[in-house]
This record gives C-alpha cells, sequence and structure tokens, in this order.
C-alpha cells in the first residue's frame, strides 16, 4: 500500500485561509463545501475537515497523522501531540489572536480581581479557570456555544474570548481589561507518526513550504542594474531582508543587484533609487521565502 498523510484542515473560520495558504505553498486543495474529505493534488496526503477545537484530539488518537489548529486547542485539550511549528496565520490577518478578558463598557470592572465570584463564559474553559485559579480569583466558569459577546451582561458578568482586531467586541459595547493568552495556527503531529521516517519527511516539507508561502506574504523582489560608482549610493537607500545579491555584468563598471523589500516601503524606495542613478529597476512578486 502506497505512503499516505492523513491531515486534517480546520473546518470553519480558518478554512479559507488554510487552504489559500496551501495553495500559495504549490499544493491545491478542492472543497465543494459539502464533503469533510476535500480532495488535493498531491497523492500521497488524504484531507479531512475537522473543527479546529477537535483537531489535537484526532491528531493525538491516530485517526489523524498532522493537522492544522490554534495553539490554543493544544493547550486547552491538554493532549500530547507534537507541535512541528508555528504558522501565523489568521482569518483576517498575519498576526496572532489574542484571547482576552472583557467586560460591559459600563461596568465597574477594570481587573482580573473585580470579577470574584463572577461568571465567565467562553469556549477556552480549562485555559480560564487556570487563568483565574493562578489569580486566586474564585469565579465560575461556564461553557459557551457561541454568540459569547452577547452575552454580558444578562447571561454572564465577562467573557474570555478570541479576537483579531477587537472589532466585534466593540460592536457589542465590550472593553478588553486583559489578555488571557496569545494564540497562533500550528502544525501539529501524532508523536508516534512523527517517528515514522517518511512522515516526518512529508510533515516536515510541508511545514517547510507553509512557512516559506507566509514569509513571502507582504515581500516582493526587486532586480535593477547600477554603475559600480554608484553601488554605495543605492546599497544606502535598500532595507533588505538580508544583504543585496551583487552580480557582474558583461559591462565589467556595472553591476546588477537583486533584493527582497517590503511591498509597503517599495514605492518609496524605487524614486530613491532612480535618483541614485539606478537603471532597468524591475519590481516582482514572490510565492515563496525559505529562511
Amino acid at each position: 500500500m502506497a505512503n499516505k498523510l492523513r491531515l486534517g484542515i480546520p473546518k470553519g473560520s480558518l478554512q479559507d485561509a488554510t487552504i489559500a495558504l496551501f495553495e500559495r505553498a504549490g499544493w491545491r486543495i478542492y472543497s465543494n463545501g459539502r464533503s469533510y474529505f476535500p480532495s488535493i493534488d498531491d497523492t500521497e496526503i488524504e484531507c479531512m475537515l475537522i473543527r479546529a477545537q477537535e483537531m489535537a484530539r484526532y491528531v493525538d488518537h491516530g485517526v489523524l497523522d498532522a493537522g492544522l489548529t490554534g495553539i490554543d486547542w493544544v493547550v486547552e485539550s491538554a493532549l500530547d501531540v507534537k507541535s512541528v511549528t508555528s504558522l501565523t496565520y489568521a482569518k483576517q490577518s498575519r498576526s496572532k489572536v489574542r484571547w482576552v478578558l472583557a467586560v460591559p463598557e459600563d461596568s465597574p470592572f477594570e481587573k482580573a480581581e473585580d470579577l470574584g465570584g463572577k461568571i465567565i463564559a467562553t469556549e477556552l474553559v480549562e485555559v480560564t479557570k487556570k487563568y483565574f485559579s493562578a489569580k486566586n480569583v474564585p469565579v465560575k466558569v461556564e461553557f459557551s456555544w457561541g454568540a459569547t459577546e452577547v452575552k454580558p451582561p444578562m447571561l454572564a458578568d465577562a467573557i474570555v474570548e478570541v479576537t483579531e482586531t477587537g472589532s466585534s467586541l466593540r460592536a457589542n459595547r465590550l472593553r478588553i481589561i486583559d489578555t488571557v493568552m496569545e494564540s497562533e495556527t500550528h502544525l501539529i503531529a501524532n508523536r508516534v507518526a512523527y517517528e515514522d521516517e517518511w512522515r516526518r519527511q512529508k510533515i516536515d516539507s510541508l511545514a517547510l513550504m507553509l512557512n516559506a508561502a507566509i514569509s513571502a506574504q507582504g515581500q516582493v523582489g526587486l532586480m535593477l542594474n547600477v554603475e559600480k560608482a554608484n553601488l554605495p549610493a543605492v546599497l544606502a537607500v535598500l532595507p533588505a531582508l538580508n544583504s543585496p545579491t551583487v552580480s557582474e555584468l558583461s559591462d565589467p563598471a556595472w553591476v546588477a543587484l537583486n533584493t527582497i523589500l517590503e511591498e509597503g516601503v517599495v514605492r518609496d524606495v524605487i524614486p530613491k533609487l532612480k535618483a541614485a542613478n539606478a537603471t532597468g529597476i524591475v519590481e516582482y512578486p514572490l510565492n515563496k521565502v525559505v529562511l
């Protein structure tokens, strides 16, 4: 039987962002919206859509060899899975998300210690219990099945909820009084599966290419030509990821430069390069950057 890697793809809010990331990394995943078994253009991988909250359980049990989920759900589950790599992307951004303690805008609560004896609603029950326990604050933590933001003040005194921008909390007239934990997506693996040489190599290849696709986001390549006499002035303009590559040209008086820049700074850099007598300036997109 051919080797197959059983891979869990997070269903729900992370699904579209994950499929888009895999495409940038070189794998096309096809999900028709009804099947929990999307196809992928790699005969060595079998995909299954699993809720991020349950991913660690199925990886730990060996139903899946590997999967992508937030490290928050791994910590919440307390299961012994292998974290292969972090992958900093979310539903709306390329940054970590936060689980925050939030209270109604007009409430008197200013810090966690003010909530002694109160009801806290959250999906992240065990982490929240440990958070308050560490502060010696007795609270009642209730599991929330969703729409957690609407529960204060009638159904709960405060909530612990995940947020990227805080906009949903503000829309529901809640204010943040503390951060309980930060989280980001991780590629996790079953420890037994990861000991298998073929599966480990396949999982590590996934980790490498997914990270390369993330690193390329917001970056562009820039190539140009410049006379050697003007090279110091050009180098002074370039804020490179690493030192620019400088190559000799057929004309010994000229060199070619190749570098990587943040996309947002290119509009300011190119005019300065032109002013420093650079020529043949070409900006090009990047799919992957392997660091």
